[in-house]
């Protein structure tokens, strides 16, 4: 559902003057003194190419295209401050959210050169990349390719499924159900739980790792009604209300995104039902439009940001709402051209297999402090928050979609609390 001549480094310098960030602990921009003649960066002009597969047709077709802009707008961002000195170019490919549509859009970017490959629509998609970019870089010595993972957040990716050649940047499912779940068993009021989710990987890990956690901190919790309906087809979920209403559930968990959370919660407020919300994806986009004013305290997330952390985020939020009327909310981005810029300035090279290496084990810092790429499993370790909607205020004051409306953090979750084991048994080249 992230955010010239220092090195990225633990220490942040203002983009305008030298002054800290509040809120930031990121991006280091160049700031020569006056009279020195800024260092040369080690890999100046080299362009890098990555390659987006995701959706820009059917109903995902407004949250590609804002993903999209988001690595687009940001790869000029950091084309200027990367201690690196490399330009980033990223190519737009509509995979139409279809794994065979994403594998030949893999062999067109493949061809056109491109060795860096970004995908997190559909975790179906991404577990088909995986397997792709396996047997390619195995057949395919000295032309390897790097998939980074911005969005895609089945836990199999990084334990059954885990690859040398994969990086998430998002908290897994997992990872998420158990900061979720730590905050909800503090919710007495929650007595009866519906799980709605996507039929595809991801949904079914949602309800499963749910229904684990649930039992294990809340034994008292029932759930009372189990759903899992077809990705990106259902355009009423009305029914799906009405089942939720009359099996008495005070609580729902969905792990579902774009539109079907946008008419999922359309419904609700259509149907008069008026229990709580427990989601991962209420800040994308249609979302905050379909939830309006009527669902106020009553619709939660967890995410690794949320839209009112201010600083050179929030600067950033505001230049790209203004140009293109839109919310920047994917802020795995920022992270993948950070960890991007400091692995190859580390190692003085663009090439893939020497990139990969050097982001294993890698801490970089970011806008909510510094984070670390597990080398274990290829996952990022970060915080997570749970926000809840409701209307803005003078703290609190960025409004998705001008709705009036904002998600404001009522917990945050330090790294080792969200953090889960792995089952990962990493095969890495000349090993």
């Amino acid at each position: 559902m992230s955010m010239p001549s220092s090195k990225l480094s633990r220490r942040v310098v203002s983009l305008a003057a030298g002054l800290a960030l509040a809120g930031l602990s990121g991006i280091a921009f160049a700031q020569a003194k006056p009279a020195a003649k800024a260092a040369a960066k080690p890999l100046q002009g080299q362009v890098v190419k990555i390659a987006w597969i995701d959706p820009l047709s059917g109903l995902m077709a407004p949250v590609g295209t804002n993903q999209l802009r988001s690595f687009q707008f940001f790869a000029e961002k950091f084309s200027a401050s990367n201690p690196a000195g490399v330009k980033f170019e990223v190519i737009g490919i509509d995979n139409k959210l279809s794994p065979t549509e994403s594998l030949n859009a893999l062999k067109s970017a493949i061809d056109q050169g491109v060795r860096f490959v970004t995908q997190g629509n559909g975790s179906s998609v991404a577990l088909a990349l995986v397997d792709a970019i396996n047997k390619h870089n195995e057949r395919n010595p000295g032309n390897e390719v790097v998939f980074l993972n911005h969005s895609a957040v089945d836990p199999d990716l990084t334990n059954s499924k885990c690859s040398f050649w994969h990086f998430r940047f998002d908290a897994d499912t997992s990872m998420k159900i158990e900061a979720l779940t730590t905050f909800m068993k503090d919710q007495k009021d929650i007595r009866k739980v519906y799980l709605l989710n996507q039929n595809y990987s991801h949904g079914h890990q949602v309800a499963a790792y749910a229904k684990e956690n649930l039992k294990r901190k809340r034994p008292d919790i029932e759930i009372v009604g189990e759903d899992l309906h077809p990705l990106a087809q259902v355009r009423d979920f009305a029914p799906y209300i009405a089942k939720i209403k009359a099996s008495g559930a005070d609580t729902v968990i969905t792990g579902n995104w774009g539109s079907d959370l946008s008419l999922l919660v359309k419904a609700a407020n259509e149907g008069g039902y008026n229990g709580k919300f427990y989601t991962y994806y209420s800040g994308v986009t249609g979302t905050p439009t379909a939830l309006g004013t009527a669902p106020a305290g009553r619709v939660f997330q967890v995410s690794y940001n949320h839209y009112n952390q201010g600083g050179q985020l929030g600067a950033w939020m505001k230049e790209y709402n203004d140009k293109f009327n839109d919310d920047f909310y994917t802020a795995s981005v920022l992270r993948i051209f950070e960890i991007l810029g400091t692995a190859m300035a580390k190692v003085k090279s663009t090439d893939p297999v020497k990139v990969a290496f050097a982001m294993e084990g890698l801490k970089f810092a970011s806008f909510n402090g510094e984070l670390e790429m597990r080398k274990a499993d290829h996952q990022l370790q970060q915080p997570l928050y749970i926000t809840v909607w409701q209307k803005t205020d003078a703290k609190h004051p960025y409004s998705p979609e001008k709705t009036g409306m904002t998600l404001v953090p009522v917990r945050e979750f330090p790294p080792y609390v969200s953090s889960t084991p792995t089952s990962c048994q990493m095969k890495r080249p000349g090993a």
